[in-house]
């Protein structure tokens, strides 16, 4: 169960997962059947199942199992990615959005891989992996779960077979997919801690470029919305990947005010281009993480959203060529960020030095981010680590043991 004090998930009644389980309600699972099966027997109405328990994850659990033919068995019949790419090529179609049966066939594709490979939890669940475990291919659910515990596991590739063209989506237009590794939605006291999440053996370098913009197949490595508060997430590595982690998934005022609260410590990002997080609306609590940053393709670390208010403090970044101080923040429409005590080891330069990253960012931008987000953190499960210490002891204890 989480630590008394250890960050927003230990706020009010805590987070004990299924610590309160019975006998028979502690499984050891292999497979994706099995994992099903210990959720609640059904997929479908296994959200719903607040059965205290304990599901202890060996070897790897594919989302696809029992289709060999995985996205071909998936597809609706009036679907082909080549009919999709000729109906709605923007030099015939234009910049609208694709609509009309191959659209429609499409999004019954979708649901369909959503049914499939979405593996929906309840609340008072704990899923923790032994040495080497994997969930692959699949998206963990928690929507509408409170008191949740997830650690230990190898989060690797959930991958969409049916991305959308989306060709309003900035200048040229993008790919999108809608699988996270692991999402988090309408839930509270949600423990995530110790695991890895990767894109496997399929990374977004390796996708093929359609319509002048990569062929997205991947969304986020851990996204918290929907109305979800109270999270924690501790000492994980998030390599190798785009988009990581959004806190809050519209701008819209409304539900989400007040929400969306969750600690963020003893984490590393590594080779990671976006959301490390983005943050809309929350009360989110960053210290003690390492970023190490670059490649072709970076854009920022810490994104300052709609009424957001970070409170970053003793993080550490190691540059890669190409990336700027200044860079580091991106104003998603937020006004304010608290950020003390990071320190910046640059390309080139052996030594890391204390930087201000809000002075470098308000010193290249405009307008101007405020350095006061209002609140002072209380929840964290002791000291606060010096920032030099922060690679050590995070490459050291992060992630998911192999």
């Amino acid at each position: 169960m989480l630590p008394a004090d250890d960050g927003w998930a230990a706020s009010g009644p805590g987070t004990t997962g299924g610590s309160a389980a019975a006998k028979g309600d502690i499984h050891t699972v292999g497979t994706r059947a099995e994992l099903i099966d210990a959720l609640g027997g059904d997929n479908a109405t296994n959200r719903t199942n607040a059965t205290p328990k304990i599901i202890i994850v060996r070897g790897t659990v594919n989302g696809f199992e029992g289709l060999p033919g995985r996205c071909a068995d998936l597809a609706d019949p009036a679907y082909s990615l080549d009919a999709y790419l000729a109906a709605y090529d923007p030099a015939t179609w234009g910049r609208v959005n694709p609509s009309g049966p191959l659209e429609e066939a499409r999004v019954r594709s979708v649901a369909n891989q959503t049914r499939y490979t979405q593996i929906n939890v309840g609340p008072n669940t704990t899923i923790i992996g032994q040495r080497g475990a994997k969930l692959e291919n699949l998206t963990l659910m928690v929507d509408s779960a409170p008191n949740v515990i997830v650690r230990n596991i190898n989060f690797v590739d959930a991958f969409d077979c049916f991305p959308a063209w989306s060709p309003t989506d900035g200048d040229l237009g993008n790919w999108n997919s809608q699988f996270d590794l692991m999402s988090v939605r309408r839930s509270e006291n949600v423990w995530v801690d110790h695991n890895t999440f990767t894109d496997g053996d399929n990374p977004d370098s390796g996708q093929p470029i359609h319509f002048g913009r990569p062929y997205q197949v991947h969304d986020g490595s851990l996204d918290i919305t929907h109305t979800a508060s109270l999270v924690t997430v501790s000492y994980n590595r998030f390599v190798s990947r785009d988009k990581v982690m959004l806190i809050g998934s519209s701008n819209t005022v409304g539900p989400d005010v007040g929400r969306l609260n969750v600690t963020l410590h003893h984490n590393v990002f590594d080779g990671t281009f976006q959301r490390l997080p983005r943050v809309r609306f929350g009360q989110v609590d960053i210290y003690n993480n390492y970023y190490r940053l670059g490649g072709d393709g970076f854009s920022y670390a810490l994104g300052v959203g709609v009424q957001s208010a970070i409170y970053a403090e003793n993080n550490y970044f190691a540059l890669a060529d190409g990336v700027a101080t200044e860079d580091l923040l991106y104003d998603w429409g937020g006004t304010v960020i608290t950020e003390k005590g990071s320190w910046v080891q640059s390309s080139g330069s052996r030594l890391p030095r204390p930087v201000s990253l809000l002075g470098a960012y308000n010193a290249a931008h405009d307008p101007d981010l405020g350095a006061d987000a209002g609140w002072t953190p209380t929840l964290r499960h002791g000291p606060v680590l010096p920032t030099p210490l922060v690679p050590l002891a995070a490459l050291a204890l992060a992630g998911a043991r192999l």
